[in-house]
This record gives structure tokens, sequence and C-alpha cells, in this order.
């Protein structure tokens, strides 16, 4: 799940990247249209992963919920990109990198906590 998470975040970070090339160069276009079919694999593999742990280990089904809606605001902000919304795909943007940093911080906490209970 970590792994998952992690990707997510860069996707998200580095199509903030594309984005600047986007407004600064002329094939930043190509780049930030291919950012975006690639976060939206990752975010899929996200929610794949986190059925796939939740399923066989009984664990607590809300990752499923956090990665279906972060699917969901994917699918969105791909959408609202092809229609060239930038009052609304900008913000979403900075929005899905935020609850990504703040996810990837839970997880990487959680894990860091379980280890420490261990020793």
């Amino acid at each position: 799940m970590q792994i998952a998470i992690t990707l997510q975040t860069l996707a998200v970070f580095v199509q903030a990247i594309t984005a600047g090339l986007l407004l600064s160069s002329p094939g930043g276009g190509a780049l930030h249209s291919a950012g975006a079919y690639a976060t939206f694999v990752v975010t899929l593999l996200h929610l794949v992963v986190a059925i796939l742990v939740w399923r066989p280990g009984g664990g607590s089904p809300r990752p499923i919920l956090y990665a279906a809606g972060f699917f969901g605001v994917t699918s969105a902000q791909i959408a609202l990109g092809i229609a060239h919304v930038k009052t609304l795909h900008v913000p979403l943007g900075v929005l899905m990198f935020g609850m990504s940093v703040v996810q990837l911080g839970r997880i990487w906490a959680g894990r860091r906590a379980r280890a420490e209970a261990t020793m």
C-alpha cells in the first residue's frame, strides 16, 4: 500500500511540473497529457491494491473509500483538462496533490508506528 500511495503522490507531483511546462513551452501539452494517463493508471492501481489488501486480510475498508474517491477525482480532473476548464482544473490539481501527500504521511506514519511497536 505504501508503494501505491508513493507512486500516486509522485505522479500527481510530476503533473504539476508538466503543467508548468504546458504553460511555458510548446511541447508541454504532450507531456501533461501523457502524465494524465499515467496518473489515471497509478490511481487505478492504487484502488486495486487497496481492495486486495482489504479483502484477504479482513482489514478496514477505509483505504478503499479513499482510493475510490481519489480515482473519481482523477477521472473528473482528466475530463476537466480535456474540456479546458482551467478555473476548476488547476485548483482541483492542487487539492489532489494535498490529499495525496496527507495520505502518504498517514500511511508511512502508521508503518513507522507498527515498526516501533514490534521493537
